[in-house]
């Protein structure tokens, strides 16, 4: 049987568009199943004692733009360290995912698409315009927008959140494998050897 890891992330991290194909190239080497789950950073923070950027100390504000060049040449991938409509509210492109989910859709694509908009095409993802063009690019049916905004998709988005913070997520991205929380796409490395052992979880 498949393994299922559950994907904590928002289309507003920079850190959850770096390990987004690493991951995704992980998942399907194991034959892993991926449960895709959005999550508004801003709510999950607060709630977990997390700070927002820029109520950080500037030490830290410093440090993650070094952590953010190191990884860009990592990954060997290019992207914006300050993309032009950034920051940005991320519920539209979180529950995009949601209502692309609902209706049985791969969101992967959909979510590596959003994400690539933000970082390397200075595309402004609170723009319903933007989303509907991403739409169409990718043969989606328009109509996801209209479902995005619905109660379902705000009803599962919250859900989200309260299950993060039950499993001990505290940031984007987060991969949870049999309740063993793996935070930041520099983890990635530690779940694909929990995966390759087969080993039992381990807990705090």
């Amino acid at each position: 049987m498949s393994r299922l890891i559950d994907y904590y992330f928002s289309v507003v991290s920079p850190w959850a568009f770096i390990g987004h194909a690493p991951f995704l190239d992980l998942a399907r080497r194991h034959g892993a199943r991926v449960n895709c789950r959005p999550v508004l950073l801003g709510e999950l923070f607060s709630e977990t004692g997390g700070l927002p950027l820029s109520r950080r100390h500037p030490a830290r504000q410093r440090y993650r733009m070094l952590e953010l060049k190191r990884w860009r040449e990592a990954r060997g991938i290019e992207f914006n360290v300050n993309p032009a409509h950034w920051p940005f509210d991320p519920r539209p492109g979180d529950r995009l995912l949601i209502a692309a989910q609902i209706g049985g859709h791969d969101v992967a694509p959909l979510a590596g698409r959003l994400m690539s908009g933000v970082w390397q095409r200075e595309e402004n993802l609170a723009d319903p315009a933007t989303l509907a063009a991403v739409l169409v690019e990718l043969g989606l049916p328009a109509t996801l927008l209209e479902a995005a905004a619905d109660d379902r998709t705000a009803i599962i988005y919250q859900a989200n959140h309260d299950d993060a913070v039950a499993a001990d997520v505290f940031g984007s991205p987060a991969y949870v494998l049999d309740g063993e929380v793996f935070w930041g796409q520099d983890r990635i490395e530690l779940l694909d050897r929990a995966l390759s052992s087969g080993r039992a979880p381990f807990t705090p």
